[in-house]
């Protein structure tokens, strides 16, 4: 079993809200990771819910401004919140700028030889960490979602429809929906994956909408007045392949809310409650 270091614990509507850090395989690094242990899980196994975070975030944005414990309680669902990237790698430049490097992971596994070794953000929360998780607490495997913001929407997107058998319900608040199509997204993939716009396409979310038949419960929240709505997420795209899949009614427009947490925490009872009807019932 993985060994895992408490650097953090909190009590938390009838729960506990702990911190921990391991060795990661995967990132070859240290990872830290939050979660949140409902108060049911003194009774036996709960569903799992995994957050990703958007560019700069940390392990601790999450479980520390989203409000999301007190609806976890409410309907008995584990919370786990990694990190956005691998740190301290000591890649030349992984510091220079937001958008890539250090916070900056976009879910991937790198390619490029500069990146390889650490940056695997893709195995980490797909395998990695599932895994441990479920060594290290009582949850019930066949019952996980997936969400998450900007950035990490994109990646929780990304991740549910490349396994709609592992993920039983995906949601987002302002995704980066087609990074090939974005400058933040062609950068990350440039620099994680190469020059070949074909190798980005088994990471972009609008591939992958576009291809799947199958339907995964879907809820996505995007603010009206969100600085980045024009330049960097695609939502009208994201809008036209739901509505071809009679799906535009889950992709909610949400009058004068931007891109910060004020906006998450606004609707994440409506996002909990959305994962509660696929992992709970």
């Amino acid at each position: 079993m993985a060994q895992l270091e408490k650097i953090g614990e909190s009590k938390s509507f009838g729960g506990w809200t702990k911190m921990f850090q391991h060795d990661s395989k995967s990132c070859s690094c240290i990872m830290k990771f939050s979660v949140f242990l409902p108060p049911q899980m003194e009774k036996g196994p709960v569903p799992a819910l995994t957050w990703l975070s958007g560019l700069t975030c940390t392990h601790e944005n999450f479980i520390t401004k989203a409000g999301a414990q007190k609806f976890a309680a409410e309907h008995g669902i584990m919370l786990v919140a990694p990190d956005t990237s691998p740190r301290g790698a000591g890649i030349e430049g992984e510091e220079e700028s937001y958008d890539l490097g250090t916070g900056a992971g976009f879910y991937v596994n790198a390619t490029q030889e500069k990146w390889s070794k650490h940056y695997n953000m893709y195995d980490y929360i797909v395998e990695e960490l599932p895994n441990l998780v479920a060594e290290q607490f009582d949850i019930i495997l066949d019952r996980q979602g997936i969400f998450g913001h900007s950035m990490g929407g994109h990646g929780a997107l990304m991740i549910a429809f490349r396994n709609p058998n592992r993920f039983k319900s995906v949601s987002a608040f302002a995704p980066i929906y087609a990074p090939s199509q974005c400058d933040w997204g062609r950068k990350a993939f440039n620099n994680y994956l190469g020059e070949n716009c074909e190798d980005w396409k088994s990471y972009d979310s609008h591939e992958l909408f576009s291809q799947i038949s199958g339907q995964i419960p879907l809820l996505v929240d995007q603010g009206d007045a969100d600085q980045f709505l024009e330049k960097e997420l695609n939502f009208d795209l994201f809008c036209q392949i739901a509505s071809e899949k009679g799906l535009r009614e889950n992709l909610r427009l949400q009058k004068g809310y931007d891109h910060s947490y004020y906006f998450i925490a606004s609707f994440m009872e409506d996002h909990i409650r959305h994962h509660a009807r696929s992992l709970c019932e």
